[in-house]
């Protein structure tokens, strides 16, 4: 009887710290996400099946107004990685990909508001 209620405290230690884990969002998450948009946001024309994916995975990510923060800081830093980055190709891919995107990406957001 006690290795039971031992083992279920284990297994309720391990559930718990799953979800913790999952819950926060990181920079290498949101960069794998938006990797397969960088020819579209520094050439334009349309984004591709994988680009519209990844937004709607960092979107269903960043659900939390922590998580948003995090991720908004995390797109402000990628988008200062490419000079070429083009605002209106930024601005439109969430419309372009049929979502509404909590997250903006722009290379002069302030993530604090």
């Amino acid at each position: 009887m006690k290795a039971i209620a031992i083992l279920a405290l284990v297994v309720l230690a391990v559930v718990q710290l799953a979800m913790v884990a999952r819950g926060a969002i990181t920079c290498g998450q949101v960069d794998a996400n938006l990797a397969p948009c960088v020819s579209f946001l520094t050439q334009g024309g349309e984004p591709g099946a994988a680009c519209c994916s990844g937004v709607k995975t960092l979107n269903g990510n960043a659900q939390s107004s922590d998580d948003r923060k995090t991720a908004c800081n995390c797109v402000k830093a990628a988008a200062n990685r490419y000079p070429n980055l083009k605002d209106d190709a930024a601005q439109s891919l969430p419309s372009k990909c049929g979502i509404s995107l909590n997250v903006p990406i722009s290379r002069t957001v302030n993530c604090d508001t």
